[in-house]
């Protein structure tokens, strides 16, 4: 008998999952929001969410370790209640304390939250769904989170500029007071491991097995890993660094049309990968992981319009518009790929070792995000007034990326 996708646990996972995803991107919108509202400073804003990072690389390989040796729903619930106090304490906090302290640690504190917390949610799926159903169980929490970047960033900023802060703090605090009593009554089959001696003989041993694991008893793994690295280091990166410096500073279209174009720029980025996620559900059994390939490809097409138009076209409205397009249609075939892989590590990984694999991906994959960063800041800033050079170069990167992702999964041609 076939186990169905929506089962009640699977259901109480994605609706729990809106709610605690929404919560988290209201609240990581405006409180760097509110901390450059009141000291003007882009440094100390650009500073402070990038300690915010720091904590979710270092805990996500933690939160894949404790995945697989603790009930997962346990580890949700609590999370989530976590999450609830940081942000009273905060709100408790912050007329009294060091602003700028505040807002640093409590941002580390939800990015390290974040980083712990969802490997658990990735490794429970193998669990609560049939193989058969990884594809479409991926697309849907990857269309949540899309769905909550969209919605989380939007709603919150409309809350903010209307009435402040503190509405904001207690809406996201009631958002993860609920996902977590919801997760309570989760039920996901878990196996209780033995303990390996101290916490921190554990983390080393279980770290070194997942690591051998990808080494040795499946490279394909490894090699998807540096594909996944590669999309973040020269694809994404480019992205992240690109919409905002060209649209508010190269294109010319005037500084207050210029913050509000890109904040609908980084709606398409977030609608992109909800149609993406949208989509890899809907096509889920067509797509063959020998074909991905296929999917960075038209990830890399999509960015010479981009540069073709930057170094063609001088109208500003002109670009922003084939800018946002392209950026809309990276982030769809992004997403795809992103539903893929993880379906694919989820079908080739043991459960006993799936939190583990999961969570050195992403903290492999995250290190790779802010070395791109640095790399494309220095390559805008090398060929200022030729910009499209670098968007070039990051299409013919991408192009060499997908030849490579080809020859990976040439073999693996299932569906």
């Amino acid at each position: 008998m076939k186990q169905k996708l929506f089962s009640k646990d699977f259901t109480l996972v994605v609706v729990g999952q809106i709610i605690s995803l929404f919560g988290n991107a209201a609240i990581r919108f405006a409180l760097p929001l509110y901390l450059l509202n009141l000291t003007g400073s882009s440094a100390l804003y650009g500073t402070v969410t990038a300690c915010a990072f720091i904590p979710s690389i270092l805990l996500s390989p933690v939160g894949g370790i404790v995945a697989d040796r603790v009930n997962k729903r346990n580890i949700m619930v609590i999370l989530d209640f976590f999450t609830a106090i940081v942000i009273l304490m905060f709100s408790l906090l912050m007329n009294e304390a060091n602003l700028v302290l505040a807002v640093t640690v409590t941002m580390m504190l939800l990015y390290g939250i974040a980083g712990a917390y969802q490997p658990s949610v990735q490794s429970s799926i193998p669990a609560l769904v049939g193989q058969e159903h990884f594809m479409a169980a991926n697309s849907v929490i990857n269309t949540v989170s899309s769905f909550s970047s969209l919605a989380g960033p939007v709603l919150g900023g409309i809350l903010y500029s209307a009435y402040g802060l503190k509405p904001v703090l207690r809406v996201c605090m009631v958002c993860f007071i609920l996902s977590a009593v919801m997760e309570i009554f989760i039920h996901i089959p878990f196996q209780r491991q033995e303990p390996g001696g101290s916490i921190w003989r554990m983390v080393k041993t279980d770290f070194a097995e997942s690591i051998r694991f990808i080494r040795k008893e499946k490279p394909v793994i490894g090699k998807t890993l540096l594909v996944i690295c590669g999309i973040n280091l020269f694809l994404s990166a480019m992205i992240i660094v690109a919409l905002p410096y060209l649209i508010t500073e190269v294109l010319d279209l005037g500084t207050a049309q210029a913050n509000r174009l890109y904040g609908f720029a980084e709606g398409a980025l977030a609608a992109g990968g909800l149609f993406g996620g949208i989509g890899a559900g809907v096509f889920a059994d067509k797509l063959a992981v020998c074909n991905a390939g296929r999917l960075v490809i038209y990830c890399a097409a999509s960015v010479f319009p981009m540069g073709a138009s930057l170094a063609f076209s001088s109208s500003g409205m002109i670009n922003y518009v084939v800018i946002t397009v392209c950026c809309f249609s990276v982030m769809v075939f992004s997403t795809i790929f992103t539903v893929q892989m993880m379906s694919f590590l989820q079908t080739e990984t043991p459960q006993n070792l799936i939190g583990k694999v999961i969570a050195v991906i992403f903290t492999v994959a995250m290190c790779a995000q802010p070395l791109g960063n640095a790399l494309y800041g220095v390559l805008f800033e090398i060929c200022r007034g030729m910009e499209y050079v670098v968007v070039l170069f990051s299409g013919a990167a991408s192009l060499i990326l997908a030849v490579s992702t080809r020859n990976v999964f040439k073999n693996k041609c299932f569906k």
